[in-house]
C-alpha cells in the first residue's frame, strides 16, 4: 500500500540504527500515520555527521499538480524528478 508510514519505535532505538551522532528531534512521540504536510523524524547529514531532526514529510509537487506534498513517484521520466 502506498504511503503507509508509522513509527512506533524509540528514539534511541534509531539513534542506534542509524548511526545518529546528533539528536535535534525533540520528543518525537509515536506516529501510527505519518502523511504528507506533517512533520516527522528523518536522519540526515549535517556538517558531516547524522543528525535526527523532525521535518515536513513529502517533496513539493509539481507546479501543474497542485499544492499537496507528494510521497510517490508515478511518471519516473517527468523532469520534476531529475537531479
Amino acid at each position: 500500500m502506498c504511503n503507509l508510514y508509522s513509527v512506533f519505535t524509540t528514539q534511541a532505538a534509531m539513534r542506534r540504527a542509524f548511526n545518529v551522532e546528533r539528536d535535534s528531534a525533540g520528543n518525537v512521540p509515536h506516529l501510527p500515520g505519518i502523511f504528507p504536510d506533517q512533520m516527522a523524524p528523518v536522519v540526515r547529514m549535517h556538517e558531516d555527521e547524522r543528525e535526527l531532526i523532525q521535518m515536513r514529510w513529502g517533496f513539493p509537487p509539481p507546479p501543474k499538480v497542485g499544492t499537496q506534498p507528494v510521497t510517490n513517484v508515478r511518471n519516473v521520466s517527468s523532469p520534476f524528478w531529475s537531479a
